[in-house]
């Protein structure tokens, strides 16, 4: 009873438990029921007996589908395990060989490495002496381009770049040398002084080249550059210098025979030759063109020598252009030399004398020394000396006076006046004084054309006056010196010569006056009153007290009677002025002493008013206006 109730209450808890579950949310039980609906297909009593049959021929089915796999599955690993023992089998062949190998290869593999390291070792230097290849010596491409790939190969920007890295060199020796490399050190000096020598050595070569080749004055950067470099090296420096110098010379002279002959490119300018009927403007032109070309060889000097800064080339320069400049010399030389030998006028000899001066002058200011210096100077002088002889040619025809004769001067005329000779003269002075220049030495040339003129004209005046009486010969001296002094005070530098006339007209002047009051004393009947006043006699006779008191009174009325004839000829108011004043005042001076004698009461002049009724200072009032 027990049992049965035990077994009836486990039924019932299984069908409690069956009724508590809910089916939509038992996935397991829903997956078996799905499964079931796919051979369950009707629910009969006999399907229902048979499920579980069915169920377990199903379970067994499928059981025997995983075995099959299974067994598949077992045969691919059985034959995987096989390749693994024997793959096992080969390693631990190939272990063993190994093993037996690197006992036998042990040795080589110790020196393997050590050699290994040997090889690093050596890497290090490789690239410490590669470093120091770079730093010390010339790769292949610097050693082309600093003796160039063919013999006449051009010098290019990088050549100077290649020569400043072999001195470079040169001066990092001198650091190796302090660190104790001083064989490696001296030997890498001496390849670069021989890397140097021979690399300055083209450079001369072809820096002479260049300059003997220069023709329009191309001087470019590498020119200069070169010479720069090449100051370092005094012997070829100046070798270069006078290559330079000989080829300019050579060109300068063919540039000034072409401006001569041919004028500039399609006939502009014109050839200077072909004013050489105007001797002015002919050898202006020549100077002119000098002027200008010359100076432009400094400048191209000045260019050449822009970088030559490690010593003074001055003088270098100086004689470089000096011979660039002498080679006009002898054209120049001999067509100046050929118009001042055929030109006879005097004021075109003296304007080229002092065109001749004045481009002297400026020249000097571009070369100095050297033959161009000499030849204007004695040019110069040449034209000069001519002028003067032209001049003292020009005087003498004038004077009519051949070298070595006397004067043929005119005579003087009764007017006493200068003779036309004097007033040509003069003029031909004046004419040459006023082209006188603004050049130095000017203040020389008119002192010396002055005097060329001046002397023979004084003595050629003086001669022709001496046969003269005094007062003739003082009046047309006076004349001509007026003449003569008057032309040259308009002009500078005179100073000297016009005080000189001055000098001389003074002294006739002294002259007139003296004869003008002795003619007035003697008009004036003062001779005898003067012999007494002179020998100190008291006593003056009455009668001649009155007939020089009556003359003089006539003398104040009109005192221009009385003068000289030859003074009315002076042709200076203020020479005439001046003889009439002097002479005046010696007779007032005279009248005075007169006048004194009389009214001193020691005397005894009796009634001395009625004998001298004027007073020396109302005398010398009325012969003053």
């Amino acid at each position: 009873m027990n049992a049965a109730q035990e077994d009836q209450d486990r039924i019932q808890k299984r069908v409690n438990k069956i009724l508590e579950t809910r089916l939509e949310t038992d996935k397991d039980t829903l997956d078996a029921l799905n499964g079931l609906s796919t051979f369950f297909t009707e629910n009969t009593l006999q399907n229902r007996r048979n499920l579980r049959s069915q169920i377990e021929h199903r379970s067994v089915g499928i059981n025997e589908n995983f075995l099959k796999a299974f067994r598949e599955v077992k045969v691919t690993l059985d034959a995987v395990c096989g390749d693994l023992d024997t793959m096992a089998a080969s390693v631990q062949t190939m272990k063993t060989d190994l093993e037996t190998s690197k006992a036998l290869t042990k040795d080589l593999i110790e020196q393997t490495n050590k050699m290994q390291a040997e090889r690093e070792r050596l890497e290090v230097h490789q690239q410490i002496a590669q470093a120091f290849l770079a730093r010390f010596q010339l790769s292949v491409p610097e050693h082309q381009l600093l003796y160039g790939t063919a013999k006449d190969a051009p010098i290019v920007p990088e050549f100077f770049k290649v020569l400043d890295r072999v001195q470079s060199i040169h001066s990092d020796c001198r650091m190796l040398m302090q660190c104790g490399y001083q064989t490696a050190a001296l030997d890498i000096m001496e390849e670069m002084t021989l890397h140097q020598e021979g690399a300055l050595e083209r450079l001369y070569r072809w820096t002479q080249n260049h300059c003997r080749n220069l023709e329009n004055n191309e001087i470019g950067p590498l020119i200069v550059e070169a010479m720069s470099r090449l100051q370092d090296r005094p012997v070829l420096f100046k070798y270069v210098i006078d290559e330079y110098a000989i080829a300019r010379r050579a060109v300068l002279v063919r540039q000034f025979i072409e401006a001569l002959t041919e004028g500039g490119h399609g006939g502009n300018p014109k050839p200077i030759e072909l004013h050489a009927h105007d001797p002015k403007r002919y050898i202006g032109d020549m100077f002119a063109w000098l002027h200008q070309s010359i100076p432009n060889e400094k400048e191209n000097l000045t260019l050449l020598f822009k970088k030559c800064d490690k010593h003074d080339i001055s003088e270098q320069m100086q004689k470089a252009l000096g011979y660039i400049a002498d080679g006009v010399c002898h054209p120049l030389k001999v067509r100046v030399e050929t118009i001042l030998s055929s030109e006879r006028d005097t004021i075109v000899l003296f304007t080229i004398s002092n065109l001749l001066r004045f481009y002297q002058q400026i020249m000097k200011q571009v070369v100095q020394g050297g033959s161009l210096e000499q030849c204007l100077i004695e040019l110069q002088q040449s034209s000069e000396q001519i002028y003067l002889n032209a001049l003292a040619a020009q005087v003498r025809s004038v004077l009519q006076r051949p070298a070595g004769t006397s004067l043929a001067l005119e005579p003087p005329q009764r007017d006493l006046v200068p003779p036309p000779s004097v007033a040509r003269l003069l003029n031909i002075l004046k004419e040459i004084l006023s082209v006188a220049t603004m050049v130095d030495g000017r203040q020389a040339d008119i002192t010396k054309i002055v005097t060329c003129v001046i002397d023979p004209l004084l003595q050629s005046v003086q001669e022709s006056a001496a046969h003269l009486p005094t007062v003739d010969m003082a009046v047309y001296l006076l004349n001509c010196l007026y003449h003569m002094q008057s032309t040259l005070a308009v002009f500078e530098y005179m100073d000297e010569r016009v005080e000189r006339l001055q000098a001389q007209s003074d002294a006739q002047l002294d002259t007139l006056t003296s004869e003008q009051a002795s003619s007035l004393v003697a008009n004036l009947n003062l001779g005898p009153i003067y012999t007494i006043l002179q020998s100190n006699q008291t006593k003056i006779e009455t009668n001649l007290l009155k007939i020089f008191t009556s003359k003089m009174d006539a003398f104040l009325e009109l005192p221009d009677v009385l003068l000289l004839p030859q003074v009315q000829l002076i042709m200076s108011s203020s020479h005439r002025g001046t003889v009439q004043r002097r002479a005046f005042n010696v007779i007032v001076a005279i009248y005075k002493q007169i006048y004194e004698r009389v009214h001193d009461p020691a005397n005894g002049f009796e009634q001395p008013d009625a004998l001298l009724h004027k007073t020396p200072d109302q005398v010398a009032h009325i012969l003053a206006t």
